[in-house]
């Protein structure tokens, strides 16, 4: 992975091999965000991706394998309990046009993974919801 920053703006280069969201989570450290917007594009052999149904409170995940095109990658970065956390989802085409997506929980790059962070002053936490089962935003 190689990355740049130009004012409160992050663009990163993730490379074959690399687990995207390990490579979020190295950028937030090293650069100490704490509140960001994320969007990226790219390739992938291997992710996995969820659901989450509100009735049980609970993530379903579903894994893929192949080649697909990452259709849409978008989230936040930020923080609970004073530490690193990402809320990314996933879309990704394979070569049927067919798209599938969700809650991100992993995904290795196939080809290059292009993504903009977007570092956004302030700052916002999360804490746990007992009622609907999720870490959501504390304002």
């Amino acid at each position: 992975m190689e990355y740049r920053k130009f004012d409160h703006t992050i663009i990163a280069r993730i490379d074959r091999g690399e687990e995207i969201l390990e490579q979020v989570r190295e950028i937030a450290l090293k650069e100490k965000i704490r509140l960001a917007s994320v969007s990226a594009l790219g390739a992938v052999g291997e992710f996995t991706v969820g659901v989450f149904k509100t009735g049980e409170k609970q993530y379903y995940a579903n894994e893929f394998r192949g080649d697909f095109e990452i259709v849409s990658l978008t989230g936040t970065i930020n923080t609970m309990k004073d530490e690193f956390y990402a809320h990314l989802h996933m879309s990704a085409g394979n070569e049927k046009g067919e798209v599938f997506g969700g809650h991100l929980n992993r995904a290795v790059v196939s080809a290059t993974c292009e993504m903009v962070i977007t570092v956004l002053n302030g700052r916002v936490d999360r804490e746990f919801s007992e009622e609907i089962g999720l870490n959501l935003f504390r304002f």
